[in-house]
């Protein structure tokens, strides 16, 4: 990216509302530039819910977390957005006209306006206190999957017991060499159906558990995992790995932004649900984030959110521009297919 090149928007977030502002704002000819401190797209659907069927998106009688963020990547894609992952906003500054955004890798964005995306803030991974495990991501250590295909022939070691770790061993065993399963016990904290397909793929030797047991190390050479070790009673050993996926949730946190002159309450910022306007003019929350009275906390709600905000972007961008409605069917397909 050029060192100094100007956005019209930046969207902090790329879950489902964060992608869906970016096609608005394409619509109304902005360009995006998009930041998530994750290390693939799509937030809590992704990374926690990829398999877990959604039933009140317009349109679909159920679509899984996964598909519908596919769907939302595929549409924000025709405007050629630019993605900047595994990389959070640590302040933002104003400057004549523009924002300059501050990341926590050095880097600075700058745009005309931003979308506070964030959700319930920012997300990261709840990493195992391995020593060491750092350097192997994130090609090697991934905390969220979004192309089960590049586990295809890889041995692959699995931590937790959730829903997240659950659904993927049983996804991922279509395609790993070899798969293991890691938790510190027999008991699992996900869809008891989706419990019962891992055990039963474990008792055909599919998959093979370990628990009670837990992580205990990583082994490899100059960034290329080879080994996974894990201690169970009193007894170490070393599983052959090429990719570890430890599954212990999402960290939520707001402290980014909190220092930056934002008016939060109950952990959002509080904005007008007219315009989806923040108390600093140009910067506009939505989704899970943004707080007025009566909110809903609901995808479809945020769907809704960032094309108002958008189009205020687009005023804020362009006074003295009048902006008609026009449906969708009236610009025109937008080289979708």
């Amino acid at each position: 990216m050029e060192q100094r090149k100007i956005f019209d928007m930046a969207v902090i977030g790329a879950g489902p509302v964060g992608l869906f502002s970016v096609f608005a704002a394409g619509q109304l000819g902005l360009n995006c530039v998009v930041v998530d401190g994750l290390d693939e797209i799509g937030g809590q659907c992704a990374a926690l819910y990829p398999t877990k069927p959604i039933y009140d998106i317009p349109a679909f009688a159920s679509v899984t977390g996964g598909e519908l963020i596919e769907r939302l990547h595929r549409q924000a894609q025709v405007f050629e957005p630019h993605f900047l992952l595994r990389r959070r906003v640590k302040n933002i500054h104003k400057i004549p006209e523009l924002f300059e955004i501050s990341l926590d890798d050095g880097t600075h964005v700058h745009a005309k306006t931003i979308i506070v995306a964030a959700g319930a803030g920012a997300f990261g991974p709840n990493r195992p206190p391995l020593v060491g495990l750092t350097q192997y991501e994130p090609e090697h250590v991934r905390y969220s999957v979004t192309q089960p295909q590049i586990f295809k022939n890889k041995k692959v070691v699995i931590a937790g017991g959730g829903d997240s770790a659950v659904d993927w061993a049983v996804l991922l065993s279509e395609y790993a060499e070899k798969l293991h399963v890691v938790h510190r016990r027999d008991r699992f904290r996900a869809a008891p159906s989706m419990v019962q397909k891992m055990k039963q793929l474990a008792a055909d030797d599919v998959i093979s558990m370990h628990v009670p047991a837990q992580l205990s190390s990583v082994h490899g050479e100059s960034g290329i995992l080879t080994h996974v070790g894990i201690k169970q009673a009193d007894e170490e050993k070393l599983l052959e790995a090429d990719i570890l996926l430890p599954f212990y949730g999402l960290k939520h946190d707001m402290s980014d932004l909190e220092g930056m002159g934002f008016e939060i309450i109950d952990g959002g910022l509080v904005v007008d649900s007219e315009t989806m306007t923040t108390n600093i003019p140009g910067i506009y929350a939505v989704g899970d984030v943004a707080r007025y009275p009566h909110k809903l906390k609901l995808i479809l709600t945020g769907f809704a959110e960032a094309t108002q905000a958008c189009h205020q972007a687009f005023h804020h961008i362009y006074p003295d521009v009048a902006l008609p409605h026009e449906h969708s069917t009236t610009r025109g397909k937008p080289g979708l297919s």
